[in-house]
């Protein structure tokens, strides 16, 4: 078929990890070995103020995290590289869940000091829930850390998945020399480079050479040769189909701050890296190839550009062509849309594209029409599955400091929360705003993009509330009495539909268990069933 070509040349991915362990840092040295930028900012801190190329919320560069989803694309060796940035920050990993069905593979960066961490292991779940392809980036070499055999077992233990170093230090700290990529049968020696480009790599084919002692030093030559010799021994030979069906995870060393190591994995995930996968829909799975464009909204940002007040939602295509200003299916609306200014993006920068492929993501201009978990289509009426939902941990009451910016508030929260970073259920009488999330952060982050995006000022209150839970019922009259009996714990959401807040796990299981007529939903997730 005539996307075939296209739809070959794509590759889609997300760069996860726990906070710092450099992954924006890593994103911003793909973008430079890609061209997409001509130097490299530092890596962010209180006392320097570069900022990383995907980090462009304010609040981002002056908390030094990211809390926001970037998508940055370009091109490299033949291929088109999408990439997705996440958030690291635990409070902000419904993101990154979201994020993850709208990629075909995953770069995960590991500190060599810090090792697995929690949030890392909670993201592998993810992964190996869909059995996405994951490669793995032990980052910071140039700094002491765990020894390298070590961190590979803590790896397989923690993470539970096979691995495969593709390269291999050569020391680490102070006495780090550089990495022997053992994918290409080359060394590639170290010397910090935090801004350029280095090309010191020598191509030595024959590991008994003496080239190696010469260039690394003998006890440095024969510890590898040693360490080499292990890593045939115990470690399967590398192979593309147990990666691609997210069994064993290839593992490279480097130090993204100074650019070494990361061409290396850039080259090798050109290589190895699956182009775009079909999805699950409700009605049958589908295929890049299939010629009819679908594809789902994974997440909706506003303001992206502060001054023009926009609001985005993020496409992944999934399979045919997207095109500029062509009418598709809506298919929780039920109505066709059209698009006149659809845009790719490198990270704030956007340009707008007549047309797009499979794997591809697409920002789309939105006045309200879209949610997270929409599908676009042509063709059947199937709506694509798997986008999370998440339920809260956290309830705050949201209160007005500034009585005269009240409509300012409510369309900042309204559209704060379309972006699916919180949940927002309002409390009768008075209209009480109850904002529910998974960490004490996203209040900060809520709070400040209201205030300085929307000129609103608010502040939380705690509400003591254990659960949220959605309640469907097809027994009117058991409704209307619970809804009697209940009412101080009933609220509505921010599309009416009626919730449950449980204050204690015991209080949700005694509603349970005196209305069985009635369905509690954990999550949100029923919306997307009841919208069709």
């Amino acid at each position: 078929m005539s996307n075939a070509i296209e739809i070959a040349k794509r590759r889609t991915f997300g760069i996860i990890s726990h906070p710092d362990a450099g992954k924006t840092t890593l994103t911003e040295k793909l973008l430079l070995f890609g061209g997409a930028i001509q130097s490299a900012g530092a890596v962010k801190n209180n006392k320097i103020k570069k900022t990383a190329t995907s980090d462009f919320m304010e609040i981002e560069k002056q908390r030094g995290i990211s809390v926001a989803t970037s998508v940055m694309a370009f091109n490299y060796n033949g291929k088109q590289i999408n990439i997705l940035d996440t958030p690291g920050h635990k409070d902000f990993a419904e993101d990154t869940f979201r994020t993850l069905t709208a990629v075909d593979s995953v770069i995960l960066v590991i500190d060599v000091a810090s090792g697995v961490e929690s949030q890392t292991e909670r993201l592998m779940e993810v992964c190996r829930m869909r059995n996405t392809p994951v490669i793995i980036f032990i980052n910071k070499l140039d700094r002491d850390g765990k020894e390298a055999f070590d961190l590979l077992d803590e790896l397989e233990d923690k993470l539970k998945i096979k691995v495969r170093p593709l390269s291999w230090p050569i020391g680490m700290g102070d006495r780090f020399k550089g990495v022997y990529n053992i994918y290409k049968k080359e060394l590639n020696l170290f010397s910090p480079n935090k801004t350029g480009i280095s090309d010191d790599v020598q191509s030595i084919s024959d590991l008994n050479s003496t080239e190696i002692d010469e260039i690394i030093g003998t006890d440095e030559a024969a510890e590898l040769r040693e360490e080499l010799e292990i890593i045939e021994g115990v470690y399967t030979e590398f192979d593309r189909e147990t990666y691609l069906s997210g069994e064993v995870a290839p593992v490279f060393f480097g130090s993204a701050v100074n650019n070494f190591g990361v061409q290396e994995l850039l080259n090798a995930f050109c290589e190895i890296s699956p182009s775009p996968r079909g999805r699950e829909t409700d009605l049958k799975m589908v295929e890049p190839d299939d010629n009819k464009f679908s594809g789902f909204v994974f997440k909706i940002h506003a303001n992206l550009d502060p001054k023009h007040r926009d609001r985005i939602a993020f496409l992944r295509i999934v399979s045919g062509k997207f095109e500029r200003n062509t009418f598709y299916n809506h298919v929780r609306l039920g109505k066709k849309l059209k698009f006149p200014n659809p845009t790719s993006f490198m990270a704030q920068d956007k340009s707008v594209i007549d047309e797009a492929y499979p794997g591809d993501v697409v920002g789309l201009y939105d006045s309200g029409n879209f949610k997270i978990g929409d599908t676009l289509n042509e063709g059947e009426q199937f709506m694509f599955k798997g986008i999370p939902s998440f339920s809260p941990e956290i309830f705050m009451e949201l209160e007005n400091l500034d009585p005269m910016k009240s409509k300012q508030l409510d369309k900042g929260i309204r559209q704060l929360m379309d972006e699916g970073v919180a949940q927002l259920f309002i409390q009768q009488p008075g209209s009480r705003k109850i904002i529910g999330t998974v960490g004490q952060l996203q209040f900060e982050v809520i709070s400040y993009r209201l205030e300085h995006e929307y000129g609103a000022k608010c502040r939380f209150v705690p509400r003591n509330f254990h659960k949220a839970c959605w309640i469907t019922t097809d027994d009117i009259a058991k409704l209307e009495e619970f809804k009697r009996a209940k009412a101080r714990y009933l609220a509505t959401d921010k599309d009416d539909n009626l919730v449950f807040l449980a204050e204690t796990s015991f209080l949700l299981q005694t509603a349970e268990q005196d209305y069985p007529e009635i369905t509690f939903h954990k999550t949100s997730a029923f919306k997307l069933e009841v919208a069709k």
